[in-house]
């Protein structure tokens, strides 16, 4: 496939994920980690998961980047985050943890968490980018390949 152009702020829809939706989740969750969510999983937390919201960009029709979070009393805890390999550098990580933010503050969330590989240093730029801080580590959080896992902060949201 051609890479695209840099989509336009307008050509880009954030919009809740819906099962049919899973298909084109799959292909970049497989893309984007060494140990993916199975589809399982991810239909249990649109079906059953009262405490979850998962959103998708959308690029005309096409899913490009997703993210899910949960919330828990005042807190939201990001469990994803992931752009298709041939939209990345275009700022959508970025455009995603602006929708999940945006989501979390309307239902009701005062902070933000999240946990992020010790040696993705894009990933850890965006969020500081966005007012994240490190206030912890999680030992051999992630497990393919063992590494641990940045805690991050963004309080107030």
């Amino acid at each position: 496939m051609a890479l695209p152009n840099q989509p336009e702020e307008s050509e880009v829809v954030v919009r809740d994920m819906y099962l049919s939706d899973l298909d084109a989740v799959m292909r970049i969750e497989s893309a984007s980690f060494p140990t993916p969510w199975s589809r399982a999983a991810f239909q249990s937390e649109l079906m059953e998961n009262n405490f979850a919201a998962y959103l998708v960009l959308d690029f005309h029709g096409r899913v490009v980047s997703y993210g899910g979070m949960w919330l828990i009393l005042d807190e939201a805890h990001v469990t994803n985050v992931a752009v298709h390999p041939d939209f990345r550098g275009y700022h959508l990580g970025e455009r995603m943890m602006y929708g999940l933010m945006d989501r979390a503050r309307s239902m009701g969330a005062q902070r933000m968490t999240l946990e992020v590989r010790r040696s993705n240093s894009v990933a850890q730029n965006l969020y500081q980018k966005l007012g994240f801080i490190q206030l912890g580590v999680r030992r051999g959080y992630y497990s393919d390949p063992r590494e641990d896992a940045y805690i991050m902060w963004k309080d107030p949201l």
